[in-house]
C-alpha cells in the first residue's frame, strides 16, 4: 500500500525531506534551512486505562515521544478526538485536560484540534517540533561495539490487557500509568549528551519489533540479554496468565523471521518482548564508555544488549 506513495513522492524530488516514506522512522523531518528542520508526527488510540485524565496524559506523552526520538523539541500539538454521542462530556473534558497539561509540561502548547463521532472514544495528537538537522537522531546509525540502553521498564501491554480482563491489581495499574505518563525528554537529552546516533521509542511493535527496525536500518545485528530486562510490577505474572493484547500475535508473525531465541530463554519472555508497549522508553545505541553519561542524566536507563556485525537480525540470549 505504501509503495505507490513512495513512487509518487520520491525522496530525490524532495531534497529537504530529510526523513520520509523511504525509511520507517519515528517522524517525518523537513529541512527549513541549514540550522532548522520541522519534525512532524501523529498518534492516537482507544483508552488504555480507566481514568480519563490519565488516558489523556498517556496519549500526549506517547505522541510527544516520536519528536524526542528524533532529537527534536516539541513546539505545538493538534488534538485528534473520536467520541461517542451520548457519553458524558465531562470524560472528554478530562481527557483533553490531561493531554493539554502533558503538552504544557513538555514546553509546548495545544493549538487546535478536530473531533468526530465514533462508537469508541479515541484520543491522540499531531505534534510539530523543531530540530537542528546536524543533531537529528534516527533509527539507523548503530555501530558494532556499541551497547543498547533502554530507558523505561517493559510490560505496559500485559498490565493494561490485564486491566481489561479485570485481573490487574490497582498498584500495578498505578505503576504502569506513572511509566506511561513520563515524558522521554530527559532520555532524549541523555542520548544526545552521550553522542547517540541511533534512537527509537518502544511502542506498538514491542521491544523486538522496534529493535529490528534499528538493526535493519543500521545494517547491524543486536544481541539482547533477556535476564537484563526490567519489568513493571505484575507484568510477568499477567503474562503467565495469558494477558496478551492481539498485537503481540501480529508482531510475532511479522518479526519472527528476524529473531533467534536461545533455548534457555522462556517462550513467555519472548512473547512479552514482542508485546506492544504504550508510551514506552527510548532504545538507544551508545559506546560503552558513554553509558555512565546516560545513566547520570537518566537514572532509570539500563543496558540490555550489544551491537554486532549483521543486517537486521536480533539474537536473544539469557
Amino acid at each position: 500500500m505504501l509503495q505507490p506513495l513512495r513512487d509518487t513522492f520520491r525522496a530525490v524530488d524532495y531534497p529537504d525531506l530529510l526523513v520520509g516514506l523511504d525509511s520507517a522512522d519515528d517522524a517525518a523531518v523537513y529541512r527549513l534551512n541549514a540550522n532548522q528542520a520541522i519534525v512532524s508526527t501523529t498518534d492516537f488510540f482507544p483508552p488504555v486505562v480507566d481514568d480519563p485524565y490519565d488516558f489523556g496524559s498517556i496519549a500526549a506523552a506517547n505522541a510527544l515521544s516520536d519528536v524526542y526520538a528524533m532529537g527534536g523539541k516539541p513546539l505545538f500539538a493538534i488534538n485528534l478526538v473520536a467520541f461517542p454521542e451520548g457519553m458524558d462530556l465531562r470524560h472528554l473534558q478530562e481527557i483533553l485536560r490531561g493531554g493539554a497539561e502533558k503538552i504544557a509540561e513538555a514546553g509546548a502548547v495545544v493549538a487546535g484540534g478536530h473531533s468526530i463521532n465514533d462508537k469508541e472514544p479515541k484520543y491522540g495528537l499531531a505534534v510539530t517540533g523543531v530540530v537542528d538537522p546536524k543533531s537529528l537522531l534516527t533509527k539507523g546509525g548503530s555501530k558494532p561495539g556499541e551497547v543498547l540502553i533502554l530507558t523505561k521498564k517493559l510490560g505496559v501491554g500485559v498490565v493494561t490487557t490485564a486491566l481489561k480482563q479485570q485481573i490487574a491489581k490497582d498498584k500495578d495499574i498505578a505503576n504502569a500509568t506513572v511509566s506511561m505518563k513520563r515524558l522521554n525528554n530527559v532520555a532524549a537529552a541523555a542520548a544526545k549528551a552521550a553522542g547517540a546516533k541511533s534512537v527509537t521509542d518502544i511502542t506498538g511493535f514491542g521491544l523486538l519489533g522496534h529493535a529490528h527496525e534499528m538493526a535493519h536500518l543500521g545494517h547491524v545485528r543486536f544481541r539482547i540479554f533477556a535476564n537484563s530486562l526490567q519489568w513493571l510490577p505484575g507484568a510477568v505474572e499477567y503474562g503467565e496468565s495469558g494477558a496478551f493484547p492481539g498485537g503481540m500475535g501480529n508482531n510475532k508473525h511479522f518479526f519472527t523471521p528476524w529473531i533467534s531465541f536461545n533455548s534457555a530463554v522462556p517462550e513467555l519472555i519472548g512473547d512479552m518482548m514482542l508485546t506492544p508497549e504504550t508510551s514506552g522508553g527510548l532504545l538507544m545505541a551508545v559506546w560503552p564508555k558513554k553509558v555512565n553519561i546516560v545513566q547520570e542524566l537518566c537514572p532509570e536507563a539500563y543496558v540490555i544488549g550489544e551491537v554486532l556485525a549483521g543486517d537486521g537480525q536480533i539474537e536473544i540470549v539469557p
